[in-house]
């Protein structure tokens, strides 16, 4: 509710109301695909879009417009993301080690992996994917990445640089791996 380009803050609940109920209908997919490339479950986005709205919007908001809440949204949708990595990190220090049996390796399924980049993003740790998405999906610069996530410059430039490392290996195509090695000695 704008009024000559200013916000209007508005005192009612159903005021209050009436914007999450145009944040989730204008917005919401946006926030749930936002959500999915932090945590690559549609079940678990759905949850931390979930919990960001209530972190948000838990105590009565007043004055909000649908981008600024969309703003804090998101934010509250990356804190709650890394919480929980911190969290499981923590648990994982402490928990059993559980094996996982090997998979065979078929060929369609090495194409589907390559495809997939939600599964490929789920191999980063919650840092690295933290910086990868917001710096391909939000579009964000390092040094707003540093200012987000209360990180240095060059730690964030060290989990991109990482991030990228492990997704150009596992998304590289099996041919292009071999190439150099072919074109070599054959014809030298």
């Amino acid at each position: 509710m704008a009024t000559g380009g200013r916000a209007v803050a508005v005192n009612s609940r159903a005021a209050w109301e009436d914007v999450v109920e145009r944040l989730v209908a204008e917005r919401g997919d946006a926030l749930t695909r936002y959500a999915l490339f932090m945590c690559g479950n549609r079940d678990d986005a759905a949850d931390l879009v979930q919990e960001a709205l209530v972190k948000t919007f838990g105590r009565l908001r007043n004055g909000f417009t649908i981008v600024s809440a969309e703003s804090y949204v998101r934010r509250a949708i990356l804190t709650t993301y890394l919480d929980a990595g911190r969290r499981s990190s923590r648990w994982r220090k402490i928990a059993h080690l559980e094996a996982a049996p090997e998979l065979g390796a078929e060929h369609d399924a090495e194409i589907a992996a390559r495809i997939d980049v939600h599964a490929q993003l789920m191999t980063l740790t919650v840092r690295e994917r933290a910086c990868v998405v917001l710096r391909y999906y939000d579009d964000l610069k390092v040094d707003d990445i540093a200012t987000e996530l209360k990180l240095s410059s060059g730690a964030v430039k060290r989990y991109l640089s990482d991030g990228l490392a492990k997704l150009k290996i596992t998304l590289a195509d099996p041919g292009d791996r071999h190439t150099s090695t072919r074109e070599g000695g054959i014809n030298a």
